[in-house]
């Protein structure tokens, strides 16, 4: 509880309702702030603030700037031994910014909480979360295979060096073309999503001769708390077949009708940025008793059994994922239970994390510019990048940590809007950043890009992708140079 009522501006305000359990009550002073009030039950009632709910929330109680990635080293943030004003300077901004170390350590993570209770374990990047040819390379080296979604990672994948074996290939709408290349590549596993891709395969193995290894997707019916756009495992998803209808029993019987296909398994991914343990274990038990189901009444015995993407990552300086170790430790409890209860020999266990590989390990680099304060109302700082290489606050009001890089020993005095420079209102990277009070050319760094950032970038407004650059023991080296007015251009017809 706070000592003594606190009066906050409205543009420091979360976007949730406030319990009574969660903190001192609100009361409404000038129609710009609101006085919290220490020691008094909070009536649990909602306010409607501009665009969403929002409840008061408090700036660092410290003072002090939290950084989620690197240290601070006299004032500066330092990411794997490299300055990133230096970086800024030398690569230009906005900036990825990918820490190398952080990057293997996680894939070593994952690699080693698995085999050391299950040798029989495969860990798949899913390189829609980061995708660049650096990256791929780096999954691979570490021993991780690859999962695609589109012939671009699948090339990006490919042209990495990571073989053809070693890649599985998603999709919920894969063209005859996509299936024809994975055929002739020899992808490792295709993963069916849908009786389409079924047909599709199997004509194409008829006119081709080829055999294809699959994976049938299934969706349990498991909607973990994450937000709506990134639930996949729900009973209303456009992925999979579903468990519950008895659509998923259909297709192990149309797989097992098809020559050309060999049905090696079952997939599912239930969804991302989660942070508790029992989705995973629900889903790992309705997948278990679906192979018993699929022995006892196809005598089908699965090779593999894909258990979707790992488990949420740090955005906030207050979040708690989930523990690499206690997820694998969790998973490999199931499947040895389960398979000794149904008799099953153990199959080779699969998971496909990517957020949590990538998320944490990167920040980006702005420069801030424009500064519009409204009285009573919020002060927007605009920066040089926003919604076209960042998207995930406006499509999933995605929070994120910043500071001020180079002004780290200075207290936080303000809350700040951070404002994109897209043509939308809607383009803001984070609502309530408290800072020390920003100045033009200030260098500001956003912590947590590493995952659906740059993957998601696009050239809205015509403005160039940014670069990516690695950072590791003082070097730093780019892996994706940036975009030019002139790459924008490049392909489009001009006019007679």
């Amino acid at each position: 509880m706070l000592d003594e009522p606190l009066a906050i501006p409205l543009g420091a305000l979360a976007r949730r309702a406030l319990t009574p359990d969660e903190g001192p009550s609100l009361t409404l002073l000038d129609g710009s702030c609101y006085r919290v009030d220490a020691g008094r039950t909070p009536p649990g009632r909602r306010v409607r603030i501009g665009r969403g709910w929002r409840v008061a929330s408090q700036p660092a109680t410290d003072g002090r700037q939290a950084v989620l990635l690197g240290v601070k080293r006299g004032g500066t943030l330092v990411v794997s031994g490299v300055p990133v004003p230096t970086l800024a300077r030398e690569f230009g901004t906005p900036l990825y910014v990918m820490d190398e170390a952080r990057l293997r350590e996680r894939c070593r993570t994952y690699v080693a909480s698995l085999r050391e209770r299950y040798a029989n374990s495969q860990v798949v990047f899913a390189s829609k979360a980061f995708c660049c040819m650096a990256m791929c390379r780096l999954a691979h080296d570490e021993g991780l295979y690859v999962d695609v979604a589109s012939p671009g990672e699948l090339a990006t994948a490919v042209r990495a060096g990571v073989p053809a074996s070693h890649l599985l290939l998603h999709g919920n709408n894969k063209t005859p073309d996509e299936l024809r290349g994975a055929l002739e590549l020899g992808v490792g596993r295709i993963v069916l999503d849908n009786f389409y891709d079924l047909e599709l395969l199997d004509a194409l193995t008829r006119k081709t001769g080829r055999t294809a290894d699959v994976l049938l997707r299934l969706t349990p019916g498991i909607e973990p708390h994450t937000h709506r756009a990134i639930q996949t495992g729900g009973v209303d998803s456009k992925f999979g077949f579903g468990m519950l209808d008895g659509t998923a029993r259909e297709a192990v019987a149309r797989a097992l009708d098809v020559h050309g296909i060999r049905l090696r398994g079952i997939h599912c991914h239930i969804g991302s940025q989660i942070f508790d343990v029992e989705p995973f274990v629900q889903s790992a038990e309705a997948l278990m008793e679906f192979a018993g189901w699929m022995a006892r009444d196809h005598r089908v015995v699965i090779d593999d059994l894909n258990l979707g993407g790992g488990p949420g990552v740090r955005y906030l300086p207050g979040d708690r994922p989930l523990e690499i170790d206690a997820y694998a430790a969790a998973l490999i409890e199931v499947v040895r239970r389960r398979a000794r209860e149904l008799g099953l020999p153990l199959p080779r266990v699969l998971v496909e994390p990517g957020r949590s590989i990538v998320g944490d390990a990167g920040v980006t680099l702005y420069r801030v510019g424009a500064i519009k304060p409204i009285p009573g109302v919020r002060t927007y700082v605009a920066v040089d990048g926003g919604m076209y290489e960042n998207p995930r606050p406006a499509l999933y009001q995605a929070r994120y940590q910043s500071v001020l890089a180079e002004r780290l020993d200075e207290p936080c005095t303000a809350t700040v809007t951070i404002a994109g420079r897209c043509c939308e209102s809607g383009d803001v990277l984070i609502w309530d950043a408290v800072l020390p009070a920003p100045r033009a050319d200030d260098l500001l760094a956003v912590f947590s890009t590493g995952a659906y950032n740059y993957s998601m970038a696009s050239n809205y407004n015509r403005y160039p992708r940014p670069a990516v650059v690695f950072v590791s023991d003082g070097r730093a080296r780019l892996v994706v140079q940036r975009e030019t007015v002139d790459d924008v251009l490049a392909r489009d017809v001009p006019p007679a």
